[in-house]
């Protein structure tokens, strides 16, 4: 019996508790070992900038469906934290580069709070990456770069969407978008409220899964300028 027929039950209080329990059976008949190779900190390289390249491009190598996709979290000026998935638009060892509308939920976080939290989850490979740090806007130019390379369609609806606000109907959406890529030329500039953030780690932590949920961590935190690497118990 599907969880939608079991919560129209005349009971609510009674159909809600039997969803619960038939999502709590499924998942854990779905629970998976863990049987990969472990991690060694001696065998992982000094700093965490070219083992996060070696790790992504073994996730490139296996074709994960968007290995760049990593949920970034950030938090309001009253404390409240928020999370979202977003993409890794570029890597260095300045940090990681993502791109969105500068007046968004996560934008107005960052301006108030400078810190966020990305964590990259790669299932099929029992991993998962960790990083934390202070979180910056990237240049104009960068973020003219980036932009011009984006679809044109991409740069139309970046133009179209006043992101994360109320919007009365897609409809709505849909005729912005028709409006101006009737009106744009072949060269669309970057809107003015659209660019990009940086997040320079001063921790990184690698994970990998291991047998009965023993997995194993080696965490890279950053001391002045120089990084000590660690191995933490799962």
């Amino acid at each position: 019996m599907s969880c939608a027929r079991l919560a129209s039950g005349s009971d609510g209080m009674l159909a809600e508790g039997i969803v619960a329990r038939v999502i709590r059976e499924e998942v854990a008949l779905r629970r998976l070992e863990y049987e990969s190779a472990g991690l060694d900190p001696a065998d992982m390289a000094d700093t965490p900038y070219p083992e996060f390249e070696s790790w992504f491009a073994g996730a490139l190598d296996v074709e994960l469906h968007e290995p760049g996709a990593f949920v970034l979290a950030t938090v309001d000026a009253q404390g409240r934290p928020s999370a979202r998935a977003v993409l890794l638009k570029d890597f260095s060892q300045d940090g990681l580069a993502f791109y969105t509308g500068l007046a968004s939920r996560k934008s107005r976080d960052l301006r108030v709070n400078d810190h966020a939290a990305a964590t990259f989850v790669w299932t099929p490979l029992h991993r998962q990456i960790r990083f934390e740090g202070a979180v910056a806007e990237v240049s104009d130019e960068d973020a003219d770069a980036y932009f011009a390379t984006r679809p044109r369609g991409a740069q139309i609806a970046a133009h179209a969407s006043r992101q994360s606000e109320v919007v009365a109907s897609r409809a709505e959406l849909d005729d912005r978008y028709a409006e101006l890529a009737a009106e744009f030329d072949d060269e669309i500039p970057r809107p003015e409220n659209w660019g990009g953030w940086r997040l320079s780690p001063t921790l990184v932590e690698f994970w990998q899964g291991r047998p009965n949920r023993f997995h194993d961590r080696v965490r890279y935190r950053l001391e002045g300028e120089s990084w000590v690497k660690e191995r933490l118990a799962p």
